[in-house]
């Protein structure tokens, strides 16, 4: 049997950014960093759309043409619940209906937490403002400074509950942030647009850091993002 390779952390990182740390399930859309373990730990698995080889769940849809089993296009990112679910009745969720989960997953979500296109740049101010409050307010109290121990100590309390808070408080409140903007980009001028693209790299940074734990390419927060919508 031929060793499979290890799904690539460029790969892991787009699956989180897309399913904006939920389910892509539609009936489900959990989230998958659960409160209630803690909100530091993830319970998200790879889903494979199509398997790897000539059994398993939705195989005889493998198409014809050149295909990698282990691509972002071919997987989906699922609670492990939905994840049996789907495999146990591969029938009833074919190759389409998955893919066409993991297209409409923003939207399913945004609807799901009331997330909606306002009517004015004021409307949309208040509904990012608390939520950047909470993570600006966490970040003062924890987050590492150059110099500070708990940067060199990542077994400080300090530190701990720094990558506690990060994964269960400001990445969730960045990808809310996310979803409201872009569902709200008509009321952004040409620069809060060259400011919120900024802004989605540095959350892709901050994601492939605690997430995938690969560090060193996250760039600054913007700091224009500050005044958007304002």
């Amino acid at each position: 049997m031929a060793i499979r390779k290890s799904i690539p952390n460029e790969t892991k990182l787009r699956l989180f950014s897309t399913s904006a740390g939920h389910c892509q399930k539609p009936e489900c859309l959990e989230p998958l960093f659960p409160a209630e373990i803690g909100g530091d730990k993830h319970i998200a698995e790879m889903a494979h759309v199509i398997p790897h080889g000539d059994t398993g769940p939705r195989h005889e849809e493998r198409p014809a043409e050149e295909f990698e089993a282990d691509s972002f296009e071919n997987l989906i990112l699922l609670c492990s619940t939905c994840h049996t679910i789907i495999d146990k009745a591969p029938e009833s969720f074919p190759r389409s209906t998955i893919l066409d989960w993991k297209s409409n997953h923003l939207a399913a979500l945004a609807h799901k937490q009331g997330i909606i296109l306002y009517e004015n740049r004021r409307q949309a101010r208040e509904s990012v403002i608390a939520a950047m409050d909470e993570s600006k307010a966490i970040w003062k109290e924890f987050a590492p400074v150059e110099g500070a121990k708990s940067e060199f100590n990542p077994e400080s309390e300090t530190a701990q509950i720094w990558s506690l808070r990060m994964k269960s408080v400001i990445l969730p409140n960045h990808f809310r942030i996310q979803a409201i903007i872009s569902m709200n980009l008509c009321h952004l001028t040409a620069e809060e647009r060259e400011t919120f693209a900024q802004y989605k790299e540095h959350v892709r940074g901050l994601s492939e850091r605690h997430v995938c734990g690969v560090s060193g390419r996250a760039i600054r927060y913007p700091q224009d993002m500050d005044g958007v919508f304002s």
